[in-house]
């Protein structure tokens, strides 16, 4: 758990402007990100989206295009039915007990409520606020007009990882392929491709897949990892890393969750398990 009382400047003295993108139905990244980020840089801004039906339903389009929308839509109710409810508790009060040792943002921190992050009120929006640094947590892909505006650059952590879990999944789709090493969490910055830009982290818990849901796996990833990814972005912002080198290792963008995948895998790991 990061330290609530690390201020809001790094080793050198200077403090961190960041501004977040998040989802405004998304609990942890609306709730919890903007008190962690406060607790060691200046949170300058944070975007909301709340984006409209019309979004959702041209992104099961693209997935149509590719795999068995009937496998996803069978997934996304076994999940709703299942699982999702223990999930929300867990969330709920993961995000009241670590809330309750971090402080503040602060009234003084703007937000911008969107239906595209994207807009060029957004853009005006950043350059107004003026930060180093953006850190999205959002399912969209950005545009240079948005990710080019800090000039440190904007940071994902991304669910999986990359190169070879990119989209949105990686955990899931790691956990199907029985490639557990790499169930975890990606640091990288945002260029004009779907997570192929530079990467400055990987990250890990040991999680169980038997009792936890992939969505809680995803969550924990970010939770369980706060002060490590709290002293990259500083690291990052001091110049005192640079980024990883992947070139040759195998890279695949993977879409939304299937129950077929998801019913083979919860198979393999009761085998796995004396």
């Amino acid at each position: 758990m990061t330290n609530p009382s690390i201020g809001p400047n790094d080793s050198t003295g200077t403090a961190l402007r960041i501004a977040l993108i998040c989802h405004v139905d998304e609990p942890m990244n609306r709730d919890l990100l903007p008190r962690w980020l406060a607790s060691f840089s200046t949170l300058v801004g944070v975007v909301l989206i709340d984006e409209e039906r019309g979004v959702r339903i041209r992104r099961l389009r693209a997935e149509y295009r590719r795999v068995r929308l009937l496998d996803i839509f069978a997934f996304r109710v076994f999940y709703r039915i299942f699982l999702a409810r223990r999930d929300r508790a867990w969330e709920g009060a993961e995000i009241r007990s670590r809330s309750a040792l971090l402080p503040h943002p602060g009234a003084d921190v703007t937000t911008l409520l969107t239906r595209d992050p994207n807009d060029e009120k957004v853009a005006q929006f950043l350059r107004d606020v003026r930060p180093q640094l953006v850190l999205a947590r959002c399912k969209w892909l950005l545009r240079k007009n948005i990710y080019d505006v800090p000039a440190l650059g904007t940071f994902v952590l991304h669910p999986g990882i990359c190169p070879q879990y990119r989209n949105a999944h990686g955990c899931f789709w790691a956990i199907v392929n029985r490639d557990l090493g790499n169930v975890g969490l990606t640091l990288l910055q945002i260029d004009a491709g779907i997570d192929t830009g530079p990467i400055y982290g990987f990250f890990r818990y040991r999680f169980d897949e038997l009792s936890e849901s992939h969505v809680r796996i995803q969550q924990r990833m970010v939770l369980e990892n706060l002060d490590a990814i709290r002293a990259a972005l500083l690291d990052i912002a001091a110049g005192r890393i640079g980024s990883i080198e992947v070139s040759g290792v195998p890279s695949r963008n993977w879409g939304q969750p299937w129950l077929s995948a998801y019913l083979r895998a919860r198979r393999a790991a009761k085998r796995r398990v004396p």
